[in-house]
């Protein structure tokens, strides 16, 4: 399963492509940030991210893309920036068919460290760990998105078997429809 993983931002999008299955070994594909100017208008910002995100798109052919779920935060205008940029990702990934899946922060940093309550370097260090890097990726916003697509490939086996489930339960109690004329 190869993953991008996106940690959506205005300024410095991270992005992270790994490669693997859960239970073995896994591989960094790339690494790297997606940054536009501070100065620039969202609008135009937003045009840089989404040619960046399919740039990358283009050379990692992913199967799946993982971006995180946007959280409420103090500052409303981060918010928006971050929610902008997710949307960019996702409709990146639509537009090409690919699945889509939404992470919170702490599921990211329980996935990778064990604790939903990691700090930016306790993930880093993890990352550099489980991808076997010789030093964290930096930005943060680069180790988030590869730690996102760990995330989702360690998870995926899981959330496809519930999502089996799920459905196998909603066929066995949807009620059963006689043809017309035959009661």
């Amino acid at each position: 399963m190869r993953v991008l993983g996106v940690d959506p931002g205005l300024t410095r999008c991270g992005v992270g492509v790994v490669e693997g299955t859960a239970g073995r070994p896994l591989r960094m594909v790339g690494v790297g940030v997606v940054r536009t100017p501070a100065d620039a208008e969202v609008a135009d910002r937003l045009v840089l991210i989404e040619r960046g995100i399919e740039q990358w798109l283009d050379e990692h052919r992913p199967e799946f893309v993982a971006v995180e779920r946007v959280f409420s935060q103090h500052n409303v205008r981060t918010v928006m920036g971050t929610a902008q940029a997710s949307a960019v990702a996702m409709l990146c990934a639509a537009r090409r068919g690919l699945p889509v899946a939404l992470h919170t922060p702490s599921e990211v940093k329980a996935a990778v460290t064990g604790s939903g309550r990691a700090d930016k370097a306790q993930v880093g260090s993890m990352v550099t760990r489980l991808l076997r890097l010789d030093a964290p990726p930096k930005p943060a916003d680069a180790a988030d998105a590869l730690a996102l697509a760990i995330c989702h490939i360690w998870r995926a086996p899981a959330t496809g078997r519930l999502q089996q489930l799920a459905a196998a339960q909603r066929r066995a109690t949807a009620p059963v429809r006689l043809p017309k004329g035959t009661r």
